[in-house]
């Protein structure tokens, strides 16, 4: 999911902390003296401390090092092992150089990916199948997390009890986002479907405030923005929740990603979702030290927690992105094609299964 967060300038890791100060092993006389057996077998133990001991830096940094990695990211709380990497200094801990920079939503990290102002981009997955049915340079290389806990936002004098009562009303939704996909979803449970309201496109943001002056009757926004619309209604909120749609937030790789620095980021961001898993509470920390102020801590303590982590590429994501394809090329007319056949290309799975190749279970 593409959470709106306040743009930050790019920031660089810092420079990792040295880990050891050994001096390089050499071999002795008498190692070299002993039975040819012996000798191999002090030898290989001998170059394996060479190989991954005497900085006292882990073979990850030792096979990443030099790499660069840009990355445009969006969601905080779908993106949060790329923030937590950040906060905790893990990227650089991997020899890895990234600089990672915070954009509104998923469209905007997408369009830099597909500009070339970075490899990789965090973004949700119904930008990443319309850039895809678009003919765009774009390869699905992980799906970072998964949430499903929406709410469609409205007013108690709108009398929306249900889903079935938005036929003709006003609903205000950021298009082009994976949130318009949720109502599609919201819509299809009633066997309504866009064409039976009508669709307000705006900002994110602007949706608590629309329902708030009475612009649209109902709403669907970033999670993010829930509490933002609990009080300017105040006593007039409403919702209706939902979890018929599980959104993704996906890492892309654009045309100047190779696959060693997308291994790579890979890598850290496998280790961070493992310290996202030990530590839940120091996580969220992370995150909001590193939202600069965009996530209220609230929001962070009730959502983080209904998200589901794990870099994975999957058969269930591969059927729901053709679902989407399906969706977008009948809603917007692209070009491409939307068959499963041509989504499984778009997943390249190289980079993740040279990391955890468990993780990969999409054929």
């Amino acid at each position: 999911m593409n959470h709106p967060t306040t743009p930050t300038t790019p920031t660089t890791p810092a420079a990792p902390q040295p880990q050891g100060s050994e001096s390089p092993v050499s071999l002795t006389a008498s190692v070299l003296r002993r039975p040819r057996p012996v000798a191999a077998l002090v030898l290989a133990v001998l170059l394996a401390a060479l190989g991954t001991g005497c900085s006292g830096t882990p073979a990850s940094a030792a096979r990443d090092a030099g790499q660069e990695v840009t990355l445009a990211a969006s969601d905080h709380l779908g993106g949060a092992p790329v923030y937590l990497a950040q906060e905790r200094g893990l990227w650089a801990a991997d020899g890895v150089r990234a600089t990672v920079t915070t954009l509104p939503t998923g469209r905007d990290a997408l369009n830099a990916v597909l500009g070339g102002q970075a490899q990789l981009g965090v973004v949700g997955d119904l930008p990443a199948v319309t850039a895809a049915l678009g003919g765009r340079d774009l390869r699905i290389v992980a799906d970072l997390s998964r949430f499903s806990d929406w709410r469609l936002l409205t007013r108690t004098d709108r009398g929306i009890t249900g889903f079935a009562a938005l036929r003709g009303r006003k609903v205000g939704v950021p298009q082009g986002t994976n949130v318009e996909y949720a109502l599609s979803r919201m819509l299809g449970a009633a066997a309504l479907t866009a064409s039976d309201v009508t669709v307000v496109n705006l900002a994110p943001n602007q949706v608590p405030a629309a329902l708030a002056r009475g612009d649209i009757d109902a709403g669907v926004t970033f999670p993010s923005f829930y509490d933002a619309a609990r009080t300017a209604l105040g006593a007039r909120y409403a919702e209706l929740p939902f979890g018929g749609y599980t959104a993704r937030t996906l890492l892309v790789a654009g045309p100047k990603a190779s696959d060693a620095s997308t291994s790579a980021a890979l890598r850290t961001l496998v280790r961070a979702q493992r310290e996202l898993a030990a530590d839940p509470a120091g996580a969220r920390r992370a995150v909001l030290a590193q939202s600069k102020g965009a996530l209220q801590p609230g929001y962070a303590e009730a959502f983080q927690p209904r998200y589901g982590y794990g870099a994975t590429l999957s058969a269930e994501l591969l059927t729901q992105l053709t679902q989407e394809a399906a969706w977008a090329k009948a809603g917007q007319g692209l070009p491409g094609p939307a068959d499963r056949a041509a989504l499984a290309r778009r997943l390249h799975t190289a980079p993740l299964r040279a990391v955890d190749p468990a993780a990969v279970t999409a054929g």
